[in-house]
């Protein structure tokens, strides 16, 4: 199945994120990690920290840039992927939400920016 301009965009968001923390010392656990409740874009490894990353892409800052998109739905669903994610684990990890935000080719990358109050 071809994949629209919009997965095509979002795509190449995920590729330069992935790319940005890596560069700063982060590893990729997996990518697109999909449940029956949510998605997560990026799963990282900080240290001893398992990072949750939503990647947001918007062509400008117009209209509040690509951080604001993140609605307080999908933030319950990055949850509920999360929560899902850490299923796996016998003992949790210490975990975090980031969100990498790119408006045009300005990246910006947001640590801790949601509680996870589980």
């Amino acid at each position: 199945m071809a994949r629209t301009d919009k997965q095509e965009n979002g795509q190449l968001g995920e590729d330069a994120a992935l790319e940005h923390l890596r560069r700063h010392g982060l590893a990729l656990v997996e990518r697109n990690f999909r449940c029956k409740g949510g998605e997560l874009d990026l799963i990282m490894r900080d240290g001893a920290n398992l990072v949750f990353v939503e990647v947001r892409r918007r062509r400008s800052r117009a209209f509040g840039g690509a951080a604001a998109s993140i609605t307080p739905a999908k933030q319950r669903r990055m949850k509920i992927a999360a929560q899902v994610y850490l299923l796996r684990f016998p003992r949790l990890p210490p975990c975090r939400f980031d969100v990498v935000a790119i408006d045009g080719d300005e990246i910006e990358w947001l640590k801790n920016v949601m509680v996870d109050d589980r």
